[in-house]
Order: C-alpha cells, then sequence, then structure tokens
C-alpha cells in the first residue's frame, strides 16, 4: 500500500548527494542505498518477466561481467540474473587494440565481440551456471538469421542456460552487411529463426540507431520475442588530438555510462509503449534513482553494466536504493510502484 509521507532524508535528489570521481567517472551518490544494507529488505522486489521468476529487478548486462568469472566475488544476493558476453559459433579474436576509451560521461568501446565460441562456453562456463541461485542468459549472436538459430538449438538443454538474449546489432552478412535491428523484416527473422529452436524465454537487445524503436519492436514481439532489452550502445567517436585520428583502431565504438541515460530511459519508454511483452532498460543507470526511472517509465526490469568497472558493488547498491525508495513510500512490493505508460 502507498504511504502518504516521504521521509524527507530519503527523498531522491534532495538530500544525501554528493559527487564522486573514480578513474575517471563522475558518478552521483545515491540519497537512497544507505538505509538497505547486507539483504534486509522488507519490500518484495521479485519480478516476473513472462514466466522467468527474478528476485529482483537488477540485472547484470552483457558484456561487463564476462562469462561469469567474477560472479562469485560479488554480492550475489542482489542479482536478479546475469546476461552473458555475447557469443558466436565460432570464437572470435575482436578488433585490434586500444579497444577502449573513457569519455567525461562514460566510455566507448570496440571489443568486436571477441569470444571463445559456442562449445568452449558449454565446456568451461555453463556448468558453474548450472550451480548459482540465479538465472544466466546467454548473448547470442550471428551473421545470419540461421546461425542465431544454430546457436539457440545447440544451447537450449544445456544445464545452466535459462534463456537468451539476442543482440540485434550485428551486420547480417548474407543482406550485404545490413545490421539485424535496423530492419524490421531482418530482426523478426533472427527473431522467429531463434523462436523456432528453443522453448527458453528469448529477449531481444535493441539498438538505439533506428528512427523509430517501436516499429522495432513490435515486429519482434510479433515474432515471438519474450521481453526487449531497450537499449543497447549508441555509436560515437573520440578524436587523439596529437595523432589526428581516431583513439579506437576501429574508429568508432559503441557509447555507454551516465551520458547515455536520458537517452535510454526514452527509448526504453517509446518500446514499452509500443507492445504488451516485458522490456528490461538498460543505459547509464549508477544509482538507484536512475533505474527507478526506467522502472516508472514502463520497463520491468533494468541491466546495470558499464557502472560496475567504476564500483563493483553498484548492483548491490542499486538493488537496495530501490527497497528504501519503496519503504519510504509505502509500497510494499515493486509491482506497486506507478508506471507511467500511455498507450495514445
Amino acid at each position: 500500500m502507498r504511504g502518504a509521507a516521504t521521509s524527507r532524508r530519503l527523498r531522491p535528489g534532495v538530500q544525501g548527494r554528493s559527487r564522486l570521481s573514480r578513474g575517471g567517472h563522475r558518478l552521483e551518490r545515491s540519497a537512497l542505498a544507505p538505509r538497505v544494507r547486507g539483504g534486509s529488505v522488507n519490500a518484495d522486489l521479485s519480478v516476473d518477466i513472462r514466466g522467468m521468476r527474478l528476485r529482483g529487478p537488477v540485472l547484470a548486462a552483457s558484456g561487463t561481467f564476462g562469462y561469469g568469472t567474477e560472479v562469485p566475488l560479488l554480492e550475489r544476493r542482489a542479482l536478479g540474473a546475469m546476461v552473458s558476453k555475447g557469443i558466436f559459433l565460432r570464437a572470435r579474436e575482436g578488433t585490434a587494440p586500444p579497444r577502449i576509451v573513457e569519455t567525461p560521461g562514460g566510455m566507448l568501446n570496440a571489443i568486436g565481440l571477441q569470444g571463445p565460441g559456442v562449445e568452449a562456453l558449454i565446456r568451461d562456463f555453463a556448468p558453474s551456471w548450472a550451480e548459482w541461485d540465479f538465472p544466466v542468459l546467454v548473448n547470442i549472436n550471428g551473421e545470419s538469421s540461421s546461425e542465431y538459430g544454430e546457436l539457440a538449438a545447440r544451447l537450449d538443454g544445456v544445464p545452466g542456460v535459462a534463456g537468451f538474449e539476442i543482440n540485434i546489432s550485428c551486420p547480417n552478412v548474407e543482406q550485404g552487411g545490413l545490421y539485424f535491428g535496423n530492419d524490421p523484416r531482418a530482426a523478426a527473422a533472427v527473431t522467429e529463426a531463434v523462436r523456432r529452436r528453443t522453448k527458453l524465454p528469448v529477449w531481444v537487445k535493441l539498438t538505439p540507431m533506428v528512427s523509430d524503436i517501436g516499429v522495432i519492436a513490435r515486429a519482434v514481439e510479433g515474432a515471438g520475442a519474450d521481453a526487449l532489452c531497450a537499449i543497447n550502445t549508441f555509436v560515437g567517436m573520440s578524436i587523439d588530438l596529437n595523432a589526428y585520428k581516431p583513439r579506437l583502431s576501429f574508429r568508432t565504438g559503441g557509447l555507454s555510462g551516465p551520458a547515455i541515460r536520458p537517452l535510454a530511459v526514452h527509448l526504453a519508454h517509446q518500446a514499452a509503449r509500443a507492445v504488451r511483452i516485458p522490456v528490461i532498460g538498460i543505459g547509464g543507470i549508477t544509482r538507484a534513482e536512475d533505474a527507478l526511472e526506467f522502472l516508472v517509465a514502463g520497463c520491468a526490469a533494468v541491466q546495470v553494466g558499464t557502472a560496475t568497472f567504476v564500483n563493483p558493488k553498484a548492483i548491490a547498491d542499486v538493488h537496495d536504493g530501490i527497497a528504501a525508495f519503496l519503504e519510504a513510500k509505502g509500497f510494499s512490493a515493486l509491482t506497486d510502484l506507478p508506471r507511467y505508460l500511455p498507450r495514445d
């Protein structure tokens, strides 16, 4: 139930803020996190993503947790689920260095989806996932719709694999390099190819580099997606003024971090308005207030990624801050949180 009063001390954005600087990044300290520590949470933070029950709404985003080797060092109690680093059928070396560049509000990366290939993933990483107390979804990639489908079929039924996140920000080699995520028909074809090969949950990660994200969202919903993840990184560039060339060897990279958050909230909201399936919000979340913006904007859950490079406890801090906010407002469960989701 909803309370009539809110503690002034806990009101987001009013008290308790300070600026932090770590490794070149400047983050705002949450006014919420200090109230809840060590797992003492009264509010029910569990969420249901089309039948996948998660103990909390904060997930580890793909790419920032690798294949989970660092997870035992983290506060796992706060982790709703983990999305693995991207995988292809075969091993990939990725791009040449430099591959990461810091920016004033985040970072650019051009890793090139380096990975060991699906057989190594099944052999070396999936056995550990099967022992964890939270689900792991595999971020899958391909150069054709059939390749995505083959990956899903190979991983379907592997112990430890709870579902898939389809990265449609890959070039479609069969269609001259057009990115799957920029074309509703190609995005739907990939989703359908995966859906045909598995009964596990299928999430689709949307690119922001489109004219209308709602069109893509509806296309993949119609092709069988169980949920959407919005959004992937923006394409950006940074120039070395001494060398007079891009600082990344690949020239451009994916921009993540606090700089993209308002854009990400808007696009996740647009996607949520366009479909009836759940949307998981991604982009620039460093504190509970950031995550709550996505949730109020219509998202069912959120993913945290870049923030963990600055603060390895970011997921726990966000989780605890959400709990503090709900309790301060008098909500007994995350499902009580009001959502702004007009359907006009």
